[in-house]
């Protein structure tokens, strides 16, 4: 195994089996070269084969160059193609092979046939080290590809996550990763908002906020919210069976996620201990429980400067301030004894620049 930042990937194609799939290519090459053929590597991600298979073809045969395109950024494609740098002679009247790395979507072999077709090349053919015919968006040209891949996002040998891994001698794929799942608790004035934010979009996560899932079924009128509604309008408590019916259904409506942060759940430890039941049903769990951790007096100045932009009487008031503080804790310490009992609890001091504290929760999580 081997990672780069929280991904982490695991051997796919070895040195001994690229050199057999770079050979056979060579062979197919050879029989395809004459001296009107223009061989260009698609850099960065080709360079590795395409100087393999320049040094296992006869020199004389063919002139070589190279162009750089993008059209990648982290583990997904821009939709969209880029010239870097062009290095090679015009291509017109020449046959023209493009030696690539990988055919995913196959946009960029479509964007570069376009374009030398355009200008006035007589053939392009394709050379491709792999492939990911599930993937194919584009008619493509002709092509010969060394080894066909399922959709899975691979690196090494020329190929890179963010101009990573492009020096591995091997090809390894992205291993599937857990569900990142965080319960993130603050006292009143600890920031809390701020920072779900920030994680929801630095890893991509959904906020999940059990009120908002009580709205949302209410008003989807959903067989959930029609009793939700009927206990609420009875002036009782929703149920915590109802709640975690909620919070399945939103997992189930968000299969392809790559996490979430609850909010205002759990609460005591009896939700704590049904939501890990409704994970586990679902292959997934709590990754962990982020504690904001701030001093009592901390809170209560920061509370009283928001009361005053906010106008919220609970936000003027210092006694009703700290017995907020008091509830908060009394209610959230058999939550800590509950995760840290799975060693998933971990503070993080919630005092300083929020980029300081932003940074703090990062490095927790990635720790």
């Amino acid at each position: 195994m081997r990672k780069i930042g929280p991904y982490v990937f695991e051997p796919l194609i070895s040195e001994l089996e690229l050199e057999k799939i770079i050979r056979d290519c060579a062979q197919w090459l050879i029989e395809e070269v004459d001296e009107n053929t223009l061989c260009l590597i698609v850099d960065k991600g080709g360079r590795p084969f395409g100087e393999r298979l320049k040094a296992l073809i006869e020199p004389e045969k063919g002139r070589w160059g190279s162009l750089r395109v993008k059209s990648y950024q982290g583990t997904e494609s821009k939709g969209d193609v880029q010239f870097l740098s062009r290095d090679f002679p015009s291509p017109e009247g020449k046959s023209i092979i493009l030696i690539e790395d990988i055919l995913d979507t196959g946009l960029t072999a479509h964007f570069l046939g376009s374009y030398f077709m355009s200008q006035g090349a007589k053939s392009l053919k394709i050379l491709s080290l792999l492939a990911k015919p599930e993937k194919h968006k584009y008619v493509l040209p002709e092509h010969k590809v060394g080894k066909n891949l399922n959709d899975t996002f691979v690196v090494g040998f020329g190929l890179d996550l963010n101009e990573k891994a492009r020096d591995w001698k091997s090809v390894y794929s992205l291993k599937k990763i857990d569900m990142l799942n965080l319960v993130l608790f603050g006292p009143p004035g600890a920031g809390k908002g701020t920072q779900s934010a920030f994680l929801v979009e630095k890893y991509g996560l959904i906020h999940l906020s059990t009120g908002d899932l009580l709205r949302g079924e209410i008003k989807a009128e959903t067989a959930l919210g029609l009793e939700a509604k009927a206990i609420m309008d009875r002036g009782e408590l929703v149920s915590d069976e109802i709640v975690i019916g909620m919070i399945g259904s939103k997992l189930d409506a968000n299969p392809d996620a790559k996490g979430f942060i609850f909010d205002g759940f759990p609460r005591t430890q009896a939700q704590a201990e049904a939501l890990d039941s409704l994970l586990e049903e679902k292959g997934e769990s709590i990754s962990m429980m982020l504690s904001l951790e701030v001093p009592e007096q901390e809170l209560v100045h920061r509370l009283l400067l928001r009361g005053k932009d906010s106008g919220r009487a609970d936000d003027q008031n210092e006694e009703v301030i700290r017995n907020r503080i008091a509830e908060y804790n009394k209610k959230t310490a058999v939550l800590k004894d509950f995760y840290g009992a799975q060693n998933k609890c971990k503070e993080v001091i919630g005092v300083g620049s929020i980029e300081e504290i932003s940074n703090r929760l990062s490095e927790a999580i990635e720790d």
